[in-house]
């Protein structure tokens, strides 16, 4: 099976306060986007409020992956909450780019970094 046939696989792990979720493979309209969003309300619904999604295994994203990103991002923040991206790249870069999603969603390179975030005070470097 190459690459590109994989179905969107969910591992989630914590770290400190911040739940993380690494996403592997697809997130399309064929049933992938609505196990991520399906894994996103419970979480949130669960009282996660620091949701870093890493997005550097995760081959490509459509449209109803960029809604069950955004629509999370927005209940997030509505409830004092946060979401941020971990690498995006390829594919889904180019996708998260076409929306604009990167102007309103913090995205980092590094896990550190985009953990440290979360704490208050934080302060990104230049």
């Amino acid at each position: 099976m190459s690459r590109e046939q994989i179905g969107l696989q969910i591992s989630i792990r914590k770290s400190g306060d911040v739940t993380v979720l690494d996403l592997r493979g697809r997130s399309t309209i064929d049933g992938e986007s609505e196990l991520m969003s399906s894994h996103l309300k419970e979480l949130v619904a669960n009282g996660v409020r620091k949701l870093l999604l890493n997005l550097a295994d995760l081959t490509q994203v459509d449209s109803s992956g960029v809604g069950v990103i955004v629509g999370t991002y927005v209940s997030l923040k509505r409830q004092g909450g946060e979401l941020k991206l971990l690498c995006p790249c390829d594919r889904v870069l180019e996708v998260l780019t076409v929306f604009r999603l990167l102007d309103t969603i913090p995205s980092f390179e590094d896990e550190v970094q985009a953990l440290a975030s979360f704490q208050p005070g934080y302060l990104a470097k230049p």
